[in-house]
């Protein structure tokens, strides 16, 4: 997978400020709002809001996929458009938000696919309506800005989980159902499989330091994330549970954006850390890399705050689908988390 390179778009545009230009206190909204709840045979739109989708057969596995969770399918009216590698103007990407949202008749968004260029439509999302018409809107990846943004705009409750060409594999279905259709207080574990191997290896959780945590979720792909800072579609990091991943990106770049949060002052600000996956995340060749223990200790370690990683979290087949901005518990040496609300009214 491809991403603008966010950071050095901060760094352009953002170079010039002072520190207080980067506080990620910057959101116009605090209370909470709940999304209305979703049941089998509610009609769902589907829309692009970042990278076109190259193969059509990619939109029948979508519409397919939703229909087998059981539902009724709305495609938006741009999405089968493409302007370079975006799917259509940034017009038409958010108009096809902004009508799913205003459209009584739909009751969630689903995002097709993630890649990049949600972050371009983010002035022009009607906020207003969004907050007037709460519903579940998911995805994930480039899909981050849009849940933080809204989140930051509305206090909408939204939901980092798998795209509409994802992964519906079994453990994916089986937590979406039991979050969206039996209402449950999930418990996020990782799944571990014996395999032929002394130990069990796969999913493994590391903890960073010890402890638990309460606080509401917030976070998603590190790269968007970081390209957030200093505007208003930022939430307050403030007593937040901040989870992250990423894709594609060498431990140094790693390093960098892990430096813009500290920067910015949003680490010393959340109560506790949750590290996902990394994928393809391993260094060039050449001298001297730090790893990804080492960095996530500089940064975490001084905050003495819990944090593990290894969480089924990002560009993984199995994912947890996540309500950002609920409260949840945590217990870094357990690996887990779980959700202390219900997040549908």
């Amino acid at each position: 997978m491809k991403k603008r390179d966010f950071i050095k778009a901060l760094t352009l545009g953002l170079g010039g400020l002072p520190l207080a230009g980067f506080s990620s206190n910057t959101s116009p909204f605090s209370s909470k709002l709940l999304p209305k709840a979703l049941n089998p045979g509610d009609l769902v739109g589907l829309i692009s809001p970042s990278a076109a989708t190259a193969e059509r057969i990619q939109f029948t596995f979508a519409r397919e996929a939703l229909e087998a969770l059981g539902f009724r399918v709305k495609e938006g009216k741009s999405l089968t458009n493409r302007r370079g590698h975006l799917a259509g103007t940034d017009q038409e990407r958010a108009d096809d938000l902004n009508e799913m949202f205003g459209d009584q008749d739909i009751r969630a968004v689903i995002c097709i696919r993630g890649g990049s260029g949600a972050a371009r439509i983010l002035p022009l999302i009607d906020y207003e309506t969004v907050k007037n018409n709460p519903k579940p809107i998911m995805g994930y990846s480039d899909i981050t800005a849009l849940h933080n943004a809204i989140h930051a705009q509305t206090g909408l409750i939204t939901f980092h989980g798998p795209n509409g060409t994802g992964s519906w594999n079994k453990f994916n279905v089986h937590q979406f159902k039991e979050l969206f259709f039996e209402k449950k207080l999930i418990k996020y574990e990782n799944e571990q499989v014996k395999e032929d191997d002394l130990v069990i290896k796969r999913n493994r959780t590391q903890v960073i330091f010890p402890g638990k945590a309460e606080g509401e979720l917030i976070g998603g792909n590190l790269t968007v994330l970081t390209g957030l800072a200093g505007s208003p579609y930022l939430p307050s990091f403030k007593d937040k549970i901040l989870f992250i991943e990423d894709i594609g990106e060498e431990p140094y770049r790693i390093d960098r954006m892990m430096s813009t949060l500290m920067l910015m002052g949003a680490l010393k600000e959340i109560r506790g850390f949750i590290f996902g996956q990394c994928t393809d995340c391993d260094p060039s060749s050449g001298y001297g890399n730090l790893h990804l223990d080492q960095i996530l200790d500089d940064y975490l370690l001084p905050l003495k705050i819990p944090a593990y990683r290894g969480a089924m979290i990002g560009h993984v087949p199995k994912q947890f689908i996540l309500p950002i901005g609920a409260k949840i518990s945590m217990d870094a040496d357990a690996g887990t988390f779980e959700l202390q609300e219900h997040v549908f009214q």
